[in-house]
C-alpha cells in the first residue's frame, strides 16, 4: 500500500467502520461497508462499458451521492475523474471535453439538456448516465446491476504516486482553459495534510456544501473518508439549508467561502434561536476575508473553532493554513496574532511556500514577490500544454502561483496582489481575457480592459471598461447578454465603463490596467478582496 492508492481509505473505513453511517445525501443515508460495496461496483460497472484505465470519465451536476462516489470510485478503479462546473456556458464545457475527450459523461436531471448538447457537439462522448429516474442508462440501475452481479471489474495496473486521477479546469491567461492533472498522491497528500491541521474524527459530521466540481469543494471528501466520519451532502448552498442541516444531522466540521459566511451570518442574525453550535471547526477558504466578516464570523460562532484556508487547483488545493488559535486571540487583540488576521496563514505540514524574485530566489521577510509552492500535493502538470507546465513548474517542482505576497518573520505569508490577470468573485475565479475576449466579439465594441474591484457582497466583482466605436449603438444591457451568451454567468461583467477614448497603453502597447484600477482600489492596503 502506498499513500497514493486512494483505494485505501474507503477500504479503512470499509473494515474499521463498516457498520456506521456514511453518507447522507437527499434523505438517505449509506453505511461504510454500503459505500465500500456500490464503489468497488462502480468500477465493474466502467469497465462493462467498456472504458479503459486511463480513459476519462466527466460528470456534469450539483453535489450528490453518486457525486461523491464518482470521485471515490472513478480514481480507485484506474480511470480518470473529470468534474465540470455546472456554471459555465455550454462553449466553455465543449471546450473542455474536446480538450480531454472523456467517453462517458454522469449527469443529474436539471443538466440533462446540457449534457445532451454536449454529447451532439462532442465526438468522444459515446455514453450518458442519468444520475437520476428516467429512460435509458440511470446511474442507479447501472450501479445496481454490477453491484447485484458481485462485480468489481478487472484490477487496474498499480497504481502508484503519479498515476493519473482527476483533470480539474481553470481559466487561463491566453483565454483558454486548463486542464489540471491532479495524481493519486496529490489527493492522497492533500488529504492527509488536512487530517493534520482539521483533526477530523470517526465522530465528526462533515458538511459538504461547496461545489464538488471545485477541488475546494472535495478536498475533505478523501480525509472525512479515511477516519470514517460521517459525510452529509448538500446539492448547493442555501442558508436556511445549511442551517436546518446543521440543527438535524449535528454538523461538527464544514468549509465555506467568504461569500456563503456573509449570506448565512444575515440569516443566523434573522434567526436568533438557530442551534448551530454543534460546529466544532469552521474554514473559510477560495478568497480573501474583509476584516469585519472575519470579526462577525468569530463572535457570532463563539465556541467554534475558525481557521483560514488559502490554496489553489494546481496544490490540490491546500496550501497555507491560518489557525483558529491566531482567529481566536487575534481577534481579543493580541498580538502577534491580531497583525496575522489580515495573512493568509503559515504552510501546512508537508507544503512550502515561500516568497520569491522573478529570478527565483527567497525574499528577506517584508520583501514583496511572488508565492511558490513546493510538496506532494502540487499537480503533474495541465493536460496538453506542455509550455504552460513548464511557465508553471519549475525544473525541481515548485509552482509558480501568480500571487504576490510577502511574509512575516514568523513565515505567515500576506497577499498584496494577484500577477495573473484574475478576478475571484464569490469564490469563483475569472480570467479576465476571457471576458475581454466575448466582449471584444460584438460589433460596436473597439476594445476592453476587465478586472476585479471591491465588492461588499462578493468581495471582487468583475468590472469593464469598454471603448465603443460607436457611442451610440451599444448600452450596458447589451454587453451584458452578448456575453451571457458566451461565458458564465458568474464570468458576466457587474459594472461597466462605456467610452470613446482609447485605453491607456504603454510605448510597446500594451493596455495599462493600473490607471483604470486605481481609483477603485485607491482607500485599500492590498490590491485583491
Amino acid at each position: 500500500m502506498t499513500l497514493a492508492d486512494l483505494r485505501w481509505p474507503l477500504e479503512r473505513a470499509a473494515r474499521v467502520h463498516g457498520e456506521s453511517v456514511a453518507v447522507t445525501s437527499a434523505g438517505r443515508s449509506l453505511t461504510y461497508a454500503e459505500l465500500a460495496q456500490r464503489v468497488a461496483g462502480l468500477g465493474a460497472a466502467l469497465a462493462g462499458l467498456g472504458v479503459e484505465p486511463g480513459d476519462r470519465v466527466a460528470f456534469l451536476g450539483v453535489n450528490s451521492l453518486a457525486h461523491l462516489e464518482c470521485w471515490l470510485g472513478v480514481p480507485a478503479a484506474g480511470r480518470v475523474l473529470v468534474d465540470l462546473n455546472t456554471r459555465l456556458a455550454v462553449e466553455e464545457l465543449a471546450f473542455m471535453v474536446d480538450d480531454c475527450a472523456p467517453r462517458v459523461l454522469v449527469h443529474d436531471p436539471a443538466n440533462a439538456d446540457l449534457a445532451a448538447a454536449l454529447r451532439d457537439r462532442c465526438g468522444s462522448l459515446e455514453m450518458l448516465v442519468a444520475d437520476g429516474a428516467g429512460e435509458g442508462l440511470t446511474y442507479e440501475r447501472w450501479l445496481a446491476d454490477a453491484v447485484d452481479g458481485g462485480a468489481r471489474g478487472p484490477q487496474p495496473a498499480p497504481i502508484g504516486a503519479d498515476t493519473l486521477a482527476a483533470i480539474s479546469y481553470t481559466g487561463g491567461t491566453t483565454g483558454s482553459p486548463k486542464g489540471v492533472m491532479l495524481s493519486h498522491g496529490n489527493l492522497a497528500a492533500n488529504a492527509l495534510h488536512n487530517l493534520i491541521i482539521t483533526g477530523h474524527r470517526a465522530d465528526d459530521v462533515f458538511l459538504h456544501v461547496n461545489p464538488m466540481f471545485h477541488v475546494a469543494g472535495i478536498a475533505n471528501v478523501v480525509a472525512a473518508t479515511w477516519v470514517g466520519a460521517r459525510q452529509v451532502v448538500l446539492p448547493r448552498f442555501d442558508p436556511a439549508a445549511v442551517t436546518e442541516t446543521i440543527e438535524r444531522e449535528r454538523v461538527t466540521l464544514a468549509t465555506f467561502v467568504p461569500t456563503m459566511l456573509a449570506m448565512w451570518l444575515v440569516y443566523l442574525d434573522a434567526h436568533p434561536d438557530a442551534d448551530v453550535f454543534s460546529l466544532r471547526n469552521l474554514h473559510y477558504a477560495a478568497s480573501p476575508i474583509s476584516p469585519e466578516l472575519q470579526r462577525r464570523v468569530c463572535e457570532s460562532l463563539a465556541g467554534c473553532e475558525i481557521a483560514q484556508m488559502y490554496g489553489m487547483t494546481e496544490a490540490a488545493p491546500t496550501v497555507t493554513h491560518l489557525s483558529p488559535e491566531v482567529h481566536r486571540r487575534g481577534v481579543a487583540g493580541e498580538q502577534p496574532y491580531a497583525s496575522r488576521l489580515g495573512s493568509m496563514g503559515a504552510p501546512v505540514p508537508g507544503v512550502r511556500a515561500e516568497v520569491r524574485d522573478p529570478e527565483g530566489r527567497p525574499l528577506a521577510p517584508g520583501e514583496i514577490g511572488e508565492v511558490w509552492v513546493s510538496g506532494p500535493n502540487v499537480m503533474l502538470g495541465y493536460w496538453n500544454r506542455p509550455e504552460a507546465t513548464a511557465a508553471a513548474l519549475t525544473a525541481d517542482g515548485w509552482y509558480r502561483t501568480g500571487d504576490a505576497a510577502y511574509a512575516d518573520a514568523g513565515g505567515y505569508l500576506f497577499m498584496v496582489d494577484r500577477l495573473k490577470d484574475m478576478i475571484i468573485s464569490g469564490g469563483e475565479n475569472v480570467y479576465s481575457i476571457e471576458v475581454e475576449n466575448a466582449l471584444a466579439s460584438l460589433d460596436g465594441v473597439a476594445e476592453a480592459a476587465v478586472f476585479g474591484v471591491p465588492d461588499p457582497q462578493w468581495g471582487e466583482r468583475v468590472h469593464a471598461v469598454v471603448v465603443l466605436s460607436d457611442a451610440s449603438a451599444v448600452d450596458e444591457d447589451a454587453l451584458r447578454a452578448h456575453c451571457r451568451g458566451r461565458i458564465a454567468g458568474f464570468k458576466v461583467p457587474r459594472s461597466f465603463e462605456l467610452r470613446t477614448e482609447p485605453l491607456p497603453r504603454s510605448g510597446a502597447g500594451k493596455v495599462l490596467k493600473n490607471p483604470l484600477r486605481e481609483p477603485h482600489w485607491r482607500h485599500s492596503a492590498r490590491r485583491v478582496s
